[in-house]
Protein backbone atom coordinates (compact mmCIF):
# COMPACT_ATOMS: atom_id res chain seq x y z
CA UNK A 1 0.00 0.00 0.00
CA UNK A 2 0.89 4.08 -0.32
CA UNK A 3 2.32 5.63 1.99
CA UNK A 4 1.89 9.69 2.25
CA UNK A 5 5.16 10.77 3.05
CA UNK A 6 6.56 11.41 6.43
CA UNK A 7 7.92 15.28 5.80
CA UNK A 8 3.98 15.94 5.01
CA UNK A 9 2.55 14.36 8.41
CA UNK A 10 5.99 16.16 10.14
CA UNK A 11 5.39 19.27 8.98
CA UNK A 12 1.26 18.94 10.00
CA UNK A 13 2.77 17.92 13.91
CA UNK A 14 5.03 20.79 13.57
CA UNK A 15 2.67 23.40 12.69
CA UNK A 16 0.08 21.82 15.69
CA UNK A 17 3.16 22.00 18.72
CA UNK A 18 3.96 25.31 17.22
CA UNK A 19 0.76 27.19 18.19
CA UNK A 20 -1.07 26.51 21.89
CA UNK A 21 -4.27 24.97 22.59
CA UNK A 22 -5.51 28.19 24.00
CA UNK A 23 -4.99 29.55 20.33
CA UNK A 24 -5.61 26.66 18.24
CA UNK A 25 -7.49 27.89 15.01
CA UNK A 26 -8.86 28.05 11.83
CA UNK A 27 -10.21 29.30 8.65
CA UNK A 28 -13.74 30.20 9.14
CA UNK A 29 -15.22 27.77 7.22
CA UNK A 30 -14.68 24.19 5.98
CA UNK A 31 -13.20 24.60 2.50
CA UNK A 32 -13.24 28.34 1.68
CA UNK A 33 -11.02 29.66 -0.69
CA UNK A 34 -10.76 33.64 -0.74
CA UNK A 35 -12.26 35.49 -4.37
CA UNK A 36 -8.89 36.96 -6.35
CA UNK A 37 -7.09 39.91 -5.25
CA UNK A 38 -8.35 42.94 -7.17
CA UNK A 39 -5.60 46.02 -7.48
CA UNK A 40 -6.10 47.24 -4.39
CA UNK A 41 -5.90 44.18 -1.80
CA UNK A 42 -3.83 43.94 1.17
CA UNK A 43 -1.23 41.23 0.45
CA UNK A 44 -1.97 39.13 3.24
CA UNK A 45 -5.57 38.99 4.81
CA UNK A 46 -6.47 36.72 8.10
CA UNK A 47 -9.14 35.46 11.06
CA UNK A 48 -8.53 33.92 14.30
CA UNK A 49 -11.66 32.59 16.01
CA UNK A 50 -11.77 31.38 19.66
CA UNK A 51 -14.64 29.90 21.95
CA UNK A 52 -14.29 28.97 25.58
CA UNK A 53 -16.84 27.32 27.84
CA UNK A 54 -16.06 26.02 31.75
CA UNK A 55 -18.95 24.54 34.13
CA UNK A 56 -18.12 24.15 37.64
CA UNK A 57 -20.24 23.05 40.89
CA UNK A 58 -22.58 20.32 40.64
CA UNK A 59 -21.29 19.83 36.73
CA UNK A 60 -17.35 20.27 35.83
CA UNK A 61 -16.54 20.44 32.15
CA UNK A 62 -14.46 22.70 29.69
CA UNK A 63 -14.97 23.78 25.41
CA UNK A 64 -12.34 25.18 23.35
CA UNK A 65 -12.62 25.93 20.15
CA UNK A 66 -10.05 27.62 18.30
CA UNK A 67 -9.88 28.39 14.22
CA UNK A 68 -7.43 30.45 12.17
CA UNK A 69 -6.69 31.13 8.57
CA UNK A 70 -4.11 33.22 7.05
CA UNK A 71 -4.02 34.34 3.18
CA UNK A 72 -1.67 35.36 0.69
CA UNK A 73 -2.89 37.20 -2.13
CA UNK A 74 -0.40 37.67 -5.44
CA UNK A 75 -2.63 37.82 -8.23
CA UNK A 76 -3.25 35.22 -10.17
CA UNK A 77 -2.38 32.95 -7.20
CA UNK A 78 -4.50 32.95 -3.25
CA UNK A 79 -2.50 31.21 -1.09
CA UNK A 80 -4.40 29.76 2.09
CA UNK A 81 -3.15 28.19 5.29
CA UNK A 82 -5.50 27.50 8.14
CA UNK A 83 -5.52 25.10 11.37
CA UNK A 84 -8.41 24.21 13.84
CA UNK A 85 -8.34 22.84 16.93
CA UNK A 86 -11.32 21.34 19.55
CA UNK A 87 -11.32 19.98 23.15
CA UNK A 88 -14.26 19.25 25.33
CA UNK A 89 -13.34 17.67 28.56
CA UNK A 90 -15.85 16.56 31.15
CA UNK A 91 -14.16 16.25 35.15
CA UNK A 92 -10.86 14.91 34.50
CA UNK A 93 -11.80 12.87 31.20
CA UNK A 94 -11.60 14.10 27.32
CA UNK A 95 -14.65 13.20 25.49
CA UNK A 96 -13.47 15.27 22.52
CA UNK A 97 -10.55 16.14 20.59
CA UNK A 98 -10.01 17.46 17.17
CA UNK A 99 -7.12 18.93 15.12
CA UNK A 100 -6.53 20.19 11.52
CA UNK A 101 -3.78 21.52 9.03
CA UNK A 102 -4.73 22.77 5.42
CA UNK A 103 -2.84 24.58 2.60
CA UNK A 104 -5.26 25.31 -0.20
CA UNK A 105 -4.23 27.08 -3.32
CA UNK A 106 -6.06 28.90 -5.41
CA UNK A 107 -5.58 30.29 -9.60
CA UNK A 108 -7.73 32.67 -10.98
CA UNK A 109 -8.42 32.09 -14.61
CA UNK A 110 -11.06 35.06 -15.08
CA UNK A 111 -14.86 35.41 -15.68
CA UNK A 112 -15.29 34.45 -11.74
CA UNK A 113 -13.23 30.76 -12.48
CA UNK A 114 -10.82 29.07 -10.38
CA UNK A 115 -8.35 26.19 -10.26
CA UNK A 116 -7.35 24.96 -6.91
CA UNK A 117 -6.00 22.59 -4.76
CA UNK A 118 -5.95 21.85 -1.48
CA UNK A 119 -4.16 18.96 1.12
CA UNK A 120 -5.54 18.61 4.39
CA UNK A 121 -4.37 16.55 7.79
CA UNK A 122 -6.72 16.08 10.56
CA UNK A 123 -6.77 13.93 13.78
CA UNK A 124 -10.21 13.52 15.42
CA UNK A 125 -9.91 11.09 18.39
CA UNK A 126 -12.74 8.46 19.25
CA UNK A 127 -13.26 8.43 15.25
CA UNK A 128 -11.83 5.46 14.59
CA UNK A 129 -8.57 6.74 12.62
CA UNK A 130 -5.48 8.01 14.17
CA UNK A 131 -5.36 10.57 11.36
CA UNK A 132 -6.30 11.24 8.10
CA UNK A 133 -4.41 12.97 5.02
CA UNK A 134 -6.44 14.45 1.96
CA UNK A 135 -5.56 15.72 -1.50
CA UNK A 136 -7.95 17.28 -3.72
CA UNK A 137 -7.43 19.33 -7.13
CA UNK A 138 -10.01 20.68 -9.20
CA UNK A 139 -12.60 23.83 -10.95
CA UNK A 140 -14.86 26.18 -9.30
CA UNK A 141 -16.92 28.89 -10.34
CA UNK A 142 -18.61 31.55 -8.92
CA UNK A 143 -22.36 31.63 -9.91
CA UNK A 144 -23.61 34.43 -7.98
CA UNK A 145 -20.95 37.68 -7.24
CA UNK A 146 -22.86 40.00 -4.67
CA UNK A 147 -22.83 42.69 -3.87
CA UNK A 148 -25.47 40.52 -1.21
CA UNK A 149 -25.27 36.84 -2.25
CA UNK A 150 -22.14 35.02 -3.16
CA UNK A 151 -22.28 31.52 -4.52
CA UNK A 152 -19.58 29.52 -5.39
CA UNK A 153 -19.40 25.57 -6.79
CA UNK A 154 -16.42 23.19 -7.00
CA UNK A 155 -15.51 19.81 -7.82
CA UNK A 156 -12.37 17.86 -8.64
CA UNK A 157 -10.99 14.14 -8.10
CA UNK A 158 -8.68 13.69 -4.93
CA UNK A 159 -6.61 10.79 -2.71
CA UNK A 160 -7.43 9.91 0.87
CA UNK A 161 -4.59 7.82 3.30
CA UNK A 162 -6.83 6.69 6.40
CA UNK A 163 -4.67 5.69 9.40
CA UNK A 164 -6.78 3.59 11.45
CA UNK A 165 -7.06 3.58 15.35
CA UNK A 166 -6.60 -0.63 14.78
CA UNK A 167 -3.46 -0.37 13.07
CA UNK A 168 -4.91 -0.96 9.27
CA UNK A 169 -3.90 1.64 6.69
CA UNK A 170 -6.60 2.24 3.75
CA UNK A 171 -6.25 4.61 0.13
CA UNK A 172 -8.56 5.73 -1.66
CA UNK A 173 -9.31 7.43 -4.78
CA UNK A 174 -12.02 10.07 -3.97
CA UNK A 175 -14.37 12.85 -5.50
CA UNK A 176 -15.47 16.07 -4.61
CA UNK A 177 -17.78 18.16 -4.59
CA UNK A 178 -18.55 21.53 -2.49
CA UNK A 179 -20.58 24.63 -2.79
CA UNK A 180 -20.14 27.75 -0.57
CA UNK A 181 -23.29 30.51 -0.20
CA UNK A 182 -22.80 33.66 1.69
CA UNK A 183 -25.32 36.46 2.27
CA UNK A 184 -24.55 39.60 3.33
CA UNK A 185 -27.44 40.55 5.53
CA UNK A 186 -26.65 44.25 6.58
CA UNK A 187 -23.86 46.35 7.16
CA UNK A 188 -22.93 44.21 9.97
CA UNK A 189 -24.43 41.27 9.71
CA UNK A 190 -23.77 38.15 7.36
CA UNK A 191 -25.36 34.64 6.90
CA UNK A 192 -22.67 32.06 5.36
CA UNK A 193 -23.57 28.37 4.39
CA UNK A 194 -20.80 25.73 3.31
CA UNK A 195 -21.50 21.91 2.43
CA UNK A 196 -18.96 19.29 0.83
CA UNK A 197 -18.66 15.76 -0.06
CA UNK A 198 -15.71 13.00 -0.63
CA UNK A 199 -16.89 10.24 -2.01
CA UNK A 200 -14.81 7.18 -2.03
CA UNK A 201 -15.92 3.11 -2.80
CA UNK A 202 -16.46 2.49 0.75
CA UNK A 203 -17.78 5.81 2.34
CA UNK A 204 -18.90 9.27 1.54
CA UNK A 205 -17.71 12.02 4.09
CA UNK A 206 -19.88 15.05 4.26
CA UNK A 207 -19.50 18.36 5.83
CA UNK A 208 -21.98 21.16 6.70
CA UNK A 209 -21.32 24.67 8.01
CA UNK A 210 -23.43 26.63 9.07
CA UNK A 211 -22.81 30.38 10.38
CA UNK A 212 -23.89 33.57 11.59
CA UNK A 213 -21.84 36.66 12.02
CA UNK A 214 -22.47 39.67 13.82
CA UNK A 215 -19.10 42.43 13.72
CA UNK A 216 -18.80 44.83 16.43
CA UNK A 217 -16.47 46.71 14.77
CA UNK A 218 -13.77 46.85 12.19
CA UNK A 219 -11.69 43.84 13.34
CA UNK A 220 -13.82 41.75 15.92
CA UNK A 221 -17.17 40.06 15.63
CA UNK A 222 -19.49 37.37 17.31
CA UNK A 223 -20.22 34.44 15.64
CA UNK A 224 -22.72 31.38 15.93
CA UNK A 225 -21.80 28.48 14.36
CA UNK A 226 -23.10 24.76 13.68
CA UNK A 227 -21.43 22.27 12.08
CA UNK A 228 -22.38 18.81 10.80
CA UNK A 229 -19.72 15.69 9.96
CA UNK A 230 -21.24 12.43 8.59
CA UNK A 231 -19.33 9.56 7.36
CA UNK A 232 -21.22 6.69 6.19
CA UNK A 233 -18.88 3.69 7.04
CA UNK A 234 -16.57 4.25 9.77
CA UNK A 235 -14.25 2.09 11.24
CA UNK A 236 -16.20 -0.43 13.75
CA UNK A 237 -14.87 0.57 16.82
CA UNK A 238 -16.98 4.28 16.16
CA UNK A 239 -20.08 4.71 18.27
CA UNK A 240 -21.49 7.56 15.89
CA UNK A 241 -21.44 8.25 12.42
CA UNK A 242 -22.65 12.06 12.54
CA UNK A 243 -20.80 14.63 14.58
CA UNK A 244 -22.03 18.17 15.51
CA UNK A 245 -20.75 21.07 17.09
CA UNK A 246 -22.57 24.09 17.50
CA UNK A 247 -20.81 27.09 18.90
CA UNK A 248 -20.36 30.62 20.08
CA UNK A 249 -17.59 32.48 19.21
CA UNK A 250 -15.16 35.63 18.86
CA UNK A 251 -13.64 36.43 15.79
CA UNK A 252 -11.18 38.36 14.77
CA UNK A 253 -10.64 39.44 11.00
CA UNK A 254 -7.10 41.50 10.11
Amino acid sequence: MLHPLPALRMTALLCLALLPLQKAVADDSLFYAPPPASEDSEPFSGQAELGFTKLSGNSNSETLLGKASLSWHLRPWTHTFRMEAKHVSSGDETTTEQYLVGQRERYDLGQNRYAFGLMRWEKERFSGYDDQVTSIGGYGIRLLSGPEHILSVEAGPGYRYDNITDGDHENYILGYSAMDYRWQLSDTSKFEQQFSMEATRDNVISRSYTALTVSINASLALKLSHEIKNNTSPPDDTDAKTDTTTAASILYSF
